[in-house]
Parts: structure tokens; C-alpha cells; sequence
């Protein structure tokens, strides 16, 4: 059984989401959980909220423990891009790109039911 969670529009980019991605494939939740807690890094916290959200869902849609369950992907898409100018030399402007992202928490369980 898979179970999914997201959270669209966070305001930071997806690269730096990803770095903190790549980490948890294939790590039990718990675990996942336990090391996203302890990271001081903002884009840990973004990644913390959207994992316990999908582990509150298998709780409660699925009847899975977190103990059961296996942290199968965490996708990282970018999503829209806040345009602004910021005012520079001889009256001239610069652009500044405030960048989004989607993140996507994809849990499996790793009991013996069947998918």
C-alpha cells in the first residue's frame, strides 16, 4: 500500500530541498522523522512537515503503524517563480527570482499485505 502526502508552493528552491531528499529514499519513517528533527537546516523542517503528514495519513486512512512503513521517494518539483526588481546603480534594476517548490512524500508499507 502506498501512501502520499505534499505540500505545494513552499518558499524555497528545489535545489536546496533536494539536498536533504536524497538522504531519506529508502530510510523507515521513524527513522526519517527522528533525523529531519534534528537537522537545523529550514529546508529539513519543510521536508518534516510534509513526511509526518503522509505518516498521519497511513495512520489514519491506511490503519499502518510508523513503524511499518518505508520512505519509498521524496520528489522535489519547482513550482512557480516570484518575479521582483531591485533597485541598482544609475537608476537601473536588477531581477530577483524567488523560487518555489513541491515537495511529494511517497511512503510503502513493508508488512506482508499485498499492494
Amino acid at each position: 500500500m502506498k501512501i502520499e502526502a505534499k505540500f505545494k508552493y513552499a518558499r524555497m528552491s528545489a535545489k536546496k530541498l533536494r539536498d536533504i531528499s536524497c538522504v531519506l529514499r529508502g530510510r523507515r519513517a521513524a527513522d526519517a522523522l527522528s533525523f529531519l528533527k534534528f537537522s537545523t537546516r529550514k529546508s529539513a523542517r519543510l521536508i518534516f512537515k510534509t513526511l509526518s503528514s503522509a505518516v498521519a495519513n497511513a495512520e489514519n486512512n491506511g490503519n499502518l503503524l510508523v513503524n511499518d512503513l518505508l520512505v519509498e521517494n521524496v520528489l522535489i518539483e519547482e513550482g512557480p517563480v516570484f518575479k521582483r526588481f531591485t533597485p541598482a546603480a544609475r537608476g537601473s534594476a536588477h531581477p530577483i527570482r524567488k523560487r518555489t517548490s513541491h515537495i511529494r512524500v511517497i511512503l510503502k508499507s513493508i508488512s506482508g499485505e499485498k499492494e
